[in-house]
Formats: structure tokens, C-alpha cells, sequence
């Protein structure tokens, strides 16, 4: 079936799984297997969730094919089995349903899309893992084509089933087994309350399991409603508390999509108390709820945890009096569950925010722009999440023609070591700007992380907390267009420095890393940047970027992917040395990255253009 890449497609892509689903199984096709109404359930949410996911990248529309797969064995053949293969073990011992979602490209190309998007990734990753047995990604000529199998529980064969009684003592064997009790049909007023009954456990398993796996609230509250429609009422809403004591509608869920707009519109005139207490709270049936002309029972859940209340649930179902027992406790499970998702993710969310304000103080909002040098920085924490790591840097003016900048690295990832970040980094300022050159400035913040590293408590198994630093002063001539560099390297991987006919030296001797000893003398080395020069400066993961057992800096590495940057640009070189290092291996990065350029142009030019890749600019 095709369906357009809209916000309808995942509505038609239901509508279609659920009808070839009923259409090929029993008891509509005698001949076919029977499949369990949870089955169907979970065909079409994943269904829905990969439709949704490719709406977003498709061009010209989407395909959605929907078939069974039936087989004599206990393992299921490949996801894309033949009709007739099919249909040949129609009485056999297992059942799959096999959804595809093919998005084509954009219109009047042949070829299909070239997204790296995959549909499996987040809480769409857990949801393959609780309800599906395999899933993927296939190349067409068409487009992308994303897969998804779930396999199903079904009645198997007689002969199967005397094979494997053969076996038992004849006592048993005579005994005949109590018949099942026939399951209701979608629609009939027990049908909730009988998949409860037979379902509930599991369903609550697989509900905790996807809920706690969630780190944004809204998200909890989504999945919910997604996990109550329509297996146990026909419409959900899900309030969450505010910071202000109040409440906001956060998710409305429908069996038709529909009409969840006008449901969330009269729902919002009416909202729960924020202090709701009782459990199963019978409530107003909405005005806004014209599904069904039938009206229906509406109760509403406080969203509890740690004995505070969260929010409130909300379920609606048509035409009926009132829930019945069985299924009113499984949704109180499902409300607690709810509540403590909300709790967790709320938890992380706060630690989070507070973990990028912390971060962001510790590097500058701005760099200053330097007349007569063009700079360029990269910054790439290695931590996923994180705005900053061990490395960091800063350029700041001391004065009208004096400038300073500096590259460091604290060793570790941890809280602890981002705290050495701003720590030197705002010493080195205050150190600057009382007057302290390159050498006494190094000499003084030496002596600051010695002390503080003795009197810092540590455990038997952690070492002290060592600081690489790269710092320098620059001071622009306007009369001949030079530039004078007064730099000196602590532990640091030295500058390096490219001129205009493209040979590139080591700008400052190698010295002691800052903390070590605490009466080391560092000292400084100055060269002259005339227009065209260009200094690098890089953190170590640059340089120790490993492919195996080698690095990119080993047999000077580094200075030679310099050497072909003749002629570039600060900012083109800051990108060539950033792509360079990440290309140089197949695996991620481990470390983090920082790349600090500054080059030598006619007073004219100079614009302090910055590449960056942390939340202070964009890259």
C-alpha cells in the first residue's frame, strides 16, 4: 500500500497491518493460523513507529506490505520468505508477521534516499528488542526498505501435539485437557478485561521495562499512552506536574488520530485537581469525545512515587458503564510504573541541566577577535552529552595590543577533572592580568597544583591530577604586519609552526607537566608570525588518535598533514586536521579534541572567525 510521507502515514499504515491481519488469520480464513489479538497489537505499533520514523526522510511517499510467514520448524526462515512458502505451512507450528516500510527518494529521481537515518535507534531500539525477533535495514533500487518481524504464538498441529505427549505415563495421557477458554472478539464488552486476565503479567513486564528505559518525561508519558491504546481503554491523557505546582496536559493519546485534537482541546478546560489522591477516580466523560455517539466510563490515576504525587493519568473507554476490576488494577500497575518513569527521568533531566550549566563555565562564551590574526578552535568532548571534557582553551586581551591564549588538557573525564578545567582556567586569567609573564605565570600555576594536589584527599588507587598547558602572548606590530609569539609548552604536545613555503618546525621546547614537580622552572620561546604563517596548537587526543598500535603523531604525523595545508586559511586548516584525525581510524574517538589555530594576515583581513564544535558556536 502506498501512504503519503505525512503526519497521516502512520494512521493509514495501522488501519492497513490491522486489516491484513484480520483478513488472512483465523476465524476469518479458516485455513489460516490463528494469531493472538497481542500479536496483531504489537504488529501494528511497530508498524506505526517505523512509519513514523521514515515519514520524516522519505521524498516522494512510502510502501508498507504487510504478509505472514508460516513454517513447520522451530525456527522461522529468513525475514522475506515466498507467498507460496508461506501459505504451504499454513497449518504448521509457528507464525510471523513480517512489516516493511519502503521510502522512496525524492520525486522524478530513480534512485531511493540516501539518509544514514535508521528507524532502530532510542526507545524505538527497545521496542525491537520487547516485541519484535528480528528487524532491518535493506537497499533497494526503489529506496530504503526498514523490516520488522514479529513472531507469534499459535496453536500447533494434533500431530505435533500427540508426538510430544507420546511420552508421558498413561495416567496422564488419559487425562484430557480442560478446553481453552475461547477468546473474545476485538470490540466485545469483555474483551479488555479477558486479555487482562490472560496478558496482564506480561504486558506490566514489558511495560516497565520500555517506561524505565526513557530519560525525557514527555517521552515517559507518550510511550504510556501508546502502551494503554488500545489495549486496555480507547483514549489516554497524561498529565505531569509543573515547577510552579501546576499541571500540564503532556500527552493525548486516541485509537483514531483524529481525533485527538478536539480531545485534547476539552480536555484542557477540565483539568484533574493537582492534589488528586484516589486511585481510579471515575471522571466526566469529555464533550470533545465523538468517536462513538455511545459515551463511555473515564477514570483517572494519580501518578505516585516516593509517596508525591506526579501527575495524572487518564483513560477513556467507549461505550461501556464502567471498567471492570481486572482491568482497572492492571492500569493502577501501569500508573505506578508511569509515576516512577516520571520520577527517573526527571532525576537525570535536572542532574543533566545542572551538568551544562557547571559546563559551561568552564570555557569562554567568546574569543576576542586579534587585529592582524585570524583564529579558528575545535572542540569535540569525547563524552557523549557533555559541552565540555579534560580539554579546554581561551583567548583574551590583556591590555590594547596584548593578547594571550592558551590550550590545555587535565588528565580524566570526570566531574572532578572538568572542576581542574575552570579552576586554571580563570587562574591563568587573574594570573595574566596581574601582570605575570609566560614564564612566571607557568612557574605560579605549577606551584598552585602541587599544593593543591597535596592537600587534595585521594584513594590508594588514584593518582595525582596532572594538567598539560599550552600558553602564549601574542602582540600584533600594525606598522610591519608581524606578529611577535612569546609561548612556552608544559606536558604539552608542541605548536607547531607552518610558514609560507610550506615547512613546518616545532614552535616551543618540550617541558614538564604542571603539577609534577613543584620546582620545575618553566620557560618560554618567542618566534615572529609574519602575514601567511600559521601556528597549531592541538590537545592530545589529535595526536594520540590510535589506528592499532600506531598514532597519528608517530614519524611526525601531524606536521605533515600540516605541511599540506599551504595556502589554507585558519579556519580550513582547523577542519583538515579535525576531518584528518577522525579518519585516521574506523573506531570513534576516544579522547577529547581541541584545535586551536592562529594565523599571520594583513591587519585588514583579520576577522577572529572561530570553527567550533561546542554549544558556543556552530560547527
Amino acid at each position: 500500500m502506498h501512504v503519503p510521507a505525512n503526519e497521516l502515514a502512520a494512521a493509514a499504515a495501522r488501519k492497513f497491518v490491522r486489516a491484513v491481519l484480520t483478513e488472512r488469520t483465523a476465524p476469518h480464513s479458516p485455513e489460516a493460523p490463528a494469531i493472538s489479538d497481542r500479536s496483531v497489537d504489537d504488529a501494528v505499533l511497530l508498524a506505526s513507529e517505523l512509519v513514523t520514523s521514515a515519514a520524516a526522510h522519505a521524498g516522494s511517499g512510502l510502501e508498507v506490505a504487510c504478509h505472514l510467514e508460516v513454517g513447520p520448524g522451530p525456527h522461522a526462515p529468513g525475514p522475506w520468505a515466498e507467498d507460496g512458502a508461506a501459505q504451504a505451512g499454513s497449518r504448521a507450528g509457528w507464525v510471523g508477521v513480517v512489516v516493511e516500510v519502503l521510502e522512496h527518494g525524492p520525486a522524478g529521481r530513480p534512485g531511493g534516499t540516501t539518509s544514514p537515518h535508521s528507524p532502530v535507534h532510542g526507545y524505538r531500539r527497545q521496542l525491537m528488542h520487547a516485541l519484535a525477533e528480528s528487524w532491518g535495514v535493506t537497499s533497494r533500487r526503489a529506496g530504503k526498505a526498514t523490516w520488522v518481524r514479529v513472531e507469534c504464538a499459535t496453536a500447533l498441529p494434533l500431530a505435533t501435539t500427540e508426538h510430544r505427549i507420546a511420552d508421558l505415563p498413561a495416567e496422564v495421557t488419559r487425562r484430557p485437557p480442560p478446553p481453552p477458554e475461547p477468546a473474545l472478539p476485538r470490540g466485545h464488552p469483555g474483551h479488555r478485561a479477558q486479555w487482562a486476565e490472560r496478558e496482564g503479567q506480561w504486558f506490566l513486564a514489558e511495560a516497565g521495562e520500555l517506561l524505565a528505559g526513557q530519560l525525557d518525561e514527555d517521552m515517559v508519558a507518550a510511550l504510556a499512552g501508546q502502551l494503554l491504546v488500545p489495549r486496555l481503554a480507547d483514549w489516554c491523557a497524561i498529565w505531569l506536574t509543573t515547577d510552579h505546582a501546576g499541571l500540564r496536559l503532556s500527552r493525548v493519546w486516541h485509537t483514531d488520530e483524529q481525533h485527538i485534537r478536539t480531545l485534547r482541546r476539552s480536555l484542557e478546560k477540565d483539568p484533574p485537581s493537582a492534589a488528586l489522591s484516589t486511585t481510579g477516580l471515575p471522571w466526566p466523560w469529555p464533550e470533545g469525545e465523538t468517536s462513538r455517539n455511545t459515551g463511555g466510563s473515564a477514570l483517572a490515576f494519580p501518578l505516585v512515587a516516593g509517596g508525591r504525587y506526579h501527575g495524572t493519568l487518564l483513560i477513556g473507554q467507549a461505550g461501556q458503564p464502567e471498567l471492570t476490576d481486572t482491568v482497572v488494577r492492571l492500569i493502577e500497575d501501569v500508573a505506578r510504573r508511569t509515576a516512577q518513569a516520571v520520577v527517573t527521568a526527571r532525576h537525570y533531566t535536572r542532574q543533566a541541566t545542572i551538568s551544562r550549566t557547571l559546563q559551561r563555565r568552564q570555557l569562554p562564551t567568546s574569543l576576542a577577535a586579534i587585529p592582524g590574526i585570524d583564529t579558528a578552535i575545535v572542540y569535540e568532548p569525547w563524552a557523549e552529552g557533555q559541552t565540555v571534557g579534560g580539554d579546554f582553551y581561551d583567548l583574551f586581551p590583556m591590555g590594547r595590543h596584548r593578547w594571550c591564549f592558551l590550550l590545555g588538557d587535565v588528565s580524566g573525564h570526570d566531574m572532578e577533572a572538568m572542576s581542574v578545567t575552570g579552576l586554571a582556567r580563570h587562574l591563568v586569567r587573574l594570573l595574566a592580568r596581574e601582570g605575570h609573564g609566560v614564564e612566571a605565570l607557568l612557574n605560579r600555576l605549577n606551584h598552585a597544583m602541587t599544593e593543591e594536589a597535596a592537600e587534595a584527599p585521594r584513594s590508594e588507587h588514584e593518582g595525582p591530577r596532572l594538567l598539560s598547558l599550552l600558553y602564549g602572548e601574542l602582540e600584533p606590530d600594525p606598522t610591519t604586519g608581524n606578529t611577535q609569539c612569546t609561548i612556552a609548552s608544559a606536558g604539552h604536545p608542541p605548536p607547531l609552526r607552518l610558514t609560507t613555503n610550506g615547512t613546518v618546525t616545532s614552535a616551543a621546547r618540550p617541558q614538564i607537566l604542571l603539577g609534577v614537580e613543584e620546582q620545575a622552572n618553566y620557560r618560554a620561546d618567542t618566534i615572529t608570525l609574519t602575514p601567511g604563517e600559521t601556528l597549531l596548537c592541538v590537545t592530545d587526543g589529535v595526536t594520540e588518535r590510535r589506528n592499532g598500535t600506531q598514532q597519528l603523531d608517530d614519524n611526525n604525523g601531524l606536521a605533515r598533514i600540516l605541511a599540506t595545508c599551504t595556502g589554507l586559511g585558519a579556519k580550513a586548516i582547523a577542519e583538515r586536521i579535525r576531518q584528518t584525525t577522525h579518519d585516521f581510524s574506523t573506531q570513534p574517538i576516544d579522547d577529547d579534541l581541541a584545535i586551536l589555530v592562529l594565523e599571520a594576515v594583513p591587519v585588514l583581513r583579520s576577522a577572529g572567525t572561530i570553527t567550533t564544535s561546542d554549544p558556543h558556536g556552530g560547527y
